[in-house]
């Protein structure tokens, strides 16, 4: 049983210490008798590297194992980060791919793929993403009783789990990534809820006709794109809609404001999505849209999302805030604009944390975990926040019936501050120069880019210079979501 870790002689790459403690875990649940254990990891937890160790324990001692994705889309990605942590002899499940090698100890499918193979035999099965709960995998199970199972998920909530997986070790939270460093720190945002009155639930979520419906209205619409015009800080931006027709809809009112932005759904091809996701990582694409095709298996260099599909799925909202949440240069902090209200209903990221399988049978309704702490408006900032004290100005908590806020603003959520959303007297002195710039090139009158600057950071330019430079594209969309700002206001007047 344990010797499915064998130790190699030669030196160990180095793991982090979450890694470390993810494989002792594993291998502790092992020793218990245990044969399909879950592992546990958070978006950015590393869970490949730690597949790929388990894996070359296993080679160590001369048994054969199969990786299972969850998409055809992920295996070439599997393929070249086991191979550049020394693992050569796999093979790969899939029509004429040119990794095909039936021979090979170490076997990569996607889970589509498996289900219409021969399954070679193995005495280690890895399961990525194993909260999907595909049918093949646990018929795999019951096939194959000797056979050791190891589950991984950022989210293994599904219902059921715990009827097939026998145990869930938890190396690490959210909270303890960021606080190591390893993910992003987060502000959120939310806006007012939308109303989701008589929207139905089917299967433990919104309908999602009615909820595209609700969200789909051009004033809810038009305000997420001013929001992210004002608050987004041209940052490189995931969105996810309720359905395919709405995500589309949100990518053309992006584009029309003059914000290059793509569409990938379930058909967008593997040759068009590394297309899109090559101009997403050179800025040339800003706003990728998609409905649940981005939640898992990307590594695209996000710095903000925007959530607008209400859910009361918990798996789900970990999984869209999860895509932003890894550090890559130049996106060492994360922005939510949650105008969904998801946060508000299901909690922070942070604060959710479920720590055993569900084994609600089949047929019988599963109860949704309430999360323990759910984010409180301040009643003098606005800010929300879970402990007593608010992290914005330091107000102790207040009693404060509801959330009243003005058309389209947005509240903020969370205490991981994003270091960015404070801004120091250079970023202040930049913005007032652009603003001076600005209303000389548009002739407009003096004393525009005192009340622009005092519009942004809430006090008068007092100490910043005349100096002038050019705006750049956020200062540019920032001015623009106040102009279409106005234009709604003086549209409601009339």
């Amino acid at each position: 049983m344990l010797d499915l870790f064998h130790q190699p002689t030669a030196k160990p790459k180095v793991l982090r210490p979450h890694q470390i403690k993810a494989i002792d875990l594993i291998r502790q649940s092992l020793g218990k008798g245990n044969r399909r254990v879950v592992c546990q990891g958070p978006t950015g937890f590393g869970k490949t590297l730690t597949a790929a160790k388990v894996i070359e324990g296993a080679l160590g001692k001369g048994n054969r194992v199969i990786f299972t994705a969850p998409a055809v889309s992920l295996i070439d990605q599997t393929v070249e980060a086991f191979e550049a942590e020394g693992i050569r002899d796999i093979g790969v499940m899939q029509a004429n791919h040119p990794r095909t090698d039936p021979h090979a100890k170490v076997q990569v499918a996607s889970v589509q793929t498996l289900a219409r193979r021969e399954i070679p035999d193995a005495a280690l099965v890895i399961v990525d993403e194993c909260h999907i709960r595909a049918s093949v995998i646990e018929q795999l199970m019951d096939e194959r009783q000797d056979v050791f199972f190891i589950g991984l998920s950022a989210t293994p909530w599904a219902k059921g789990m715990g009827l097939r997986w026998q145990d869930l070790v938890i190396p690490c939270t959210i909270g303890e990534l960021i606080d190591g460093g390893f993910l992003s720190r987060f502000t959120a945002f939310a806006p007012d809820v939308p109303d989701l009155t008589g929207v139905k639930t089917l299967k433990g979520d919104y309908a999602e006709d009615q909820l595209a419906t609700v969200m789909g209205e051009n004033k809810i619409m038009a305000s997420v794109v001013e929001t992210w015009l004002a608050k987004g800080e041209n940052r490189p931006t995931l969105l996810f809609g309720v359905n395919c027709a709405h995500a589309k809809a949100m990518a053309e009112a992006f584009e029309a404001a003059g914000v290059a932005t793509a569409y990938v759904d379930a058909y967008t091809d593997v040759v068009e999505r590394k297309l899109i996701g090559d101009r997403f990582k050179r800025g040339e694409v800003k706003i990728a849209c998609s409905v649940r095709t981005l939640t898992t298996g990307v590594d695209w260099p996000v710095s903000c999302i925007i959530d607008a599909a209400p859910t009361k799925s918990l798996m789900l909202h970990v999984q869209k805030i999860g895509r932003g949440l890894r550090v890559n240069p130049g996106t060492e902090d994360l922005l939510i604009l949650d105008h969904a209200g998801n946060s508000l209903r299901n909690g922070l990221v942070t604060d959710i944390q479920i720590e055993e399988l569900d084994k609600t049978k089949p047929g019988e309704r599963q109860e949704k975990p309430e999360t323990e702490r759910l984010p409180k408006p301040c009643g003098t900032c606005a800010t929300l926040f879970t402990g007593t004290v608010c992290p914005g100005c330091g107000a102790p908590r207040k009693v404060f019936h509801g959330v009243g806020e003005a058309e389209g603003s947005l509240v903020e959520l969370t205490p991981h501050k994003a270091k960015s959303m404070k801004a120091d007297r250079h970023e202040k002195q930049r913005f007032f120069s652009m603003a001076l710039w600005l209303a000389d090139d548009r002739g407009y009158k003096a004393g525009w880019a005192a009340n622009k600057y005092r519009e942004r950071f809430g006090v008068w330019p007092r100490g910043m210079t005349e100096q002038r430079m050019p705006p750049d594209h956020a200062f540019m969309n920032y001015e623009k979501s106040r102009r279409i700002a106005w234009a709604k206001a003086k549209a409601k007047e009339a």
